[in-house]
């Protein structure tokens, strides 16, 4: 796997604004937000994408999901809700090699997304 913006970020190599953080995520505010809350979840352990997810361990995976909700509720999102987005690959839009989720929120969604 090659190393990523992401892989700097996570050892504190590249500066960002940091929302949350707990021992199994890091989640920083996104430089280009689509949304008044826009903050990107990266798990500790690196997955390149949802290919990684079919052999990696599911109890891991679980920690990631439960610290994306984790994030969401800290940054206040909980009352009025908030969405979750995952890309996958370029025709998905995924620009970095490494398994992220979008949290945004603080201002109703529409839908579709695009």
């Amino acid at each position: 796997m090659s190393e990523t913006l992401f892989d700097k970020i996570l050892r504190k190599e590249i500066p960002a604004k940091i929302a949350y953080e707990d021992e199994h995520v890091l989640a920083f505010h996104d430089i280009a937000p689509q949304a008044p809350i826009h903050v990107l979840v990266i798990p500790k352990e690196k997955w390149t994408g949802f290919a990684d997810l079919q052999t990696g361990d599911p109890i891991k995976l679980g920690l990631y999901m439960a610290s994306i909700a984790k994030a969401a509720a800290h940054l206040g999102l909980d009352p009025n809700g908030y969405r979750i987005v995952f890309n996958q690959g370029r025709d998905g839009q995924q620009t970095v090699a490494y398994i992220h989720a979008h949290i945004l929120g603080g201002r109703r969604l529409s839908w579709p997304p695009g």
